[in-house]
């Protein structure tokens, strides 16, 4: 039976009228085809308005910053804004209190991003086997976010991450049960690669880098695609349902066309319409 994937939970994908505009000043960025501009770590971009809101967002693409499109904080960033620091806003918030908003978020970021895989998980049927400890690991994982800035500071990601993805890979082995050895793909270097109209069905491509590969008409029918790198990868006409693990960013940094075919648990960027 073919698996799908409900779309992840509200609280899992960011909620900008909820966040203080936190990406667009803790994270740093340097000139180059995905930003126009430099901009360090901690300093506000030039674009952010004084409502938190982004003075370009409907023209990002074409002002040169294709690459703020591609990212999601997976709702890190209302949380550490309404509940981790009470809705204080870092511009009132003293320079040292500031600090660790900025320090803080890209650590709830990595948490989110593990509970988006963990709330998929419990959606999927036959991961079955391993529900009760992803419900185990989200509960605990949840519980992580909400600890005070000290503690977040202090949290080993890492260490963490790496029991939750104990849990993913046994859930990566479940759903491609029968996949055959030729379909691990795991980290391969497939940048540039013609794939098109390839048989990827129930394909192991975690964390492969697959940049600007042509996957015109490929049949990513239920493959493993945590951690891909789909940076300006085609999937114009390509299958992807019952495709696991995929998550926006991922999807929104690719090109498309309307006959590409998603799983529930990710949305058709709109930029794909207007040329991609």
């Amino acid at each position: 039976m073919e698996q799908t994937t409900a779309g992840p939970s509200p609280e899992l994908s960011a909620d900008c009228t909820r966040c203080f505009g936190l990406c667009c000043v803790a994270l740093p960025f340097t000139a180059s085809a995905d930003f126009a501009a430099d901009k360090a770590a901690g300093r506000p971009c030039a674009n952010l308005r004084q409502d938190s809101r982004c003075g370009i967002h409907t023209e990002l693409r074409r002002k040169g910053y294709p690459g703020c499109t591609v990212y999601d904080c997976f709702g890190a960033g209302q949380k550490v804004s309404q509940i981790t620091f009470g809705g204080r806003d870092w511009r009132s918030a003293p320079p040292a209190e500031a600090r660790r908003m900025f320090d803080v978020f890209p650590v709830v970021r990595q948490l989110q991003e593990l509970l988006r895989y963990l709330d998929e998980t419990l959606a999927l049927p036959a991961a079955r086997p391993v529900h009760e400890r992803a419900r185990e690991l989200l509960a605990e994982t949840d519980e992580l976010t909400l600890g005070s800035p000290e503690q977040l500071a202090a949290l080993d990601v890492p260490a963490h991450r790496q029991r939750v993805d104990e849990v993913l890979l046994r859930v990566s082995e479940l759903m491609r049960a029968g996949a055959g050895r030729r379909k691990e793909r795991r980290g391969a270097d497939l940048m540039g690669a013609r794939l098109k109209g390839a048989d990827l069905r129930k394909a192991n491509l975690r964390g492969a880098y697959l940049i600007a590969a042509d996957l015109t008409g490929a049949d990513l029918r239920g493959a493993d695609l945590i951690g891909a790198d789909l940076r300006d990868a085609d999937l114009s006409g390509a299958d992807l349902t019952g495709a696991f693990f995929l998550t926006q960013p991922q999807v929104n940094a690719a090109r498309g066309s309307a006959g590409t075919r998603l799983p529930a648990s990710v949305t058709r960027p709109g930029h794909w319409t207007a040329g991609g």
